[in-house]
């Protein structure tokens, strides 16, 4: 286990999150790369406007990401492809969700925290499995949002391919 996936796993949230949008459906708001205004202003440790939104960078976003959610959610630690799964769960779903699925996966006790019993469960299952179940958990979840008729056909496109992506990693 290692951050040998880290900027393919990236990349791919980076394309699915893509760039400056504010829709008013959407209770993130103004959101650049996947980052919303109140992130960032968490981030940055200051309130933030919608142009600084806008014009964040690659590089910062990247640093938000690898702190908030690869190194919050253990990623470095999951094998191939799981580590893909957590990664865009955690983005799109939350952190503690995104533990619960895969604690879920791998029957662990779901508490929303990746520490060494969720840990040394993974390692006991197969990655393609471990996909499979994430990937089943996550749509049940995102069939549930009443902002489903809004955004599912969009949310159920970004799975499909990171579960592609996924099993590819997996090898």
């Amino acid at each position: 286990m290692s951050d040998a996936n880290w900027n393919a796993c990236l990349a791919f949230v980076l394309a699915a999150e893509g760039g400056y949008v504010d829709d008013p459906l959407d209770p993130g708001g103004a959101t650049n790369m996947g980052i919303t205004l109140q992130e960032l202003s968490q981030w940055r440790h200051a309130a933030v406007t919608k142009a600084d939104v806008q014009a964040l960078g690659r590089d910062e976003a990247a640093a938000i990401y690898r702190t908030n959610y690869w190194n919050a959610t253990r990623c470095a630690d999951l094998p191939a492809g799981v580590d893909l799964m957590v990664f865009d769960a955690a983005v799109n779903n939350g952190c503690g969700r995104a533990a619960r699925f895969l604690q879920h996966a791998v029957g662990a006790t779901a508490d929303g925290s990746i520490g060494p019993a969720t840990l040394a469960a993974v390692t006991a299952d197969k990655g393609a499995a471990v996909i499979a179940e994430i990937a089943a958990a996550r749509e049940v979840f995102y069939r549930s949002l009443a902002s489903f008729g809004h955004f599912g056909v969009g949310w159920l496109a970004r799975l499909r391919e990171a579960r592609v992506l996924a099993e590819r990693l997996a090898g």
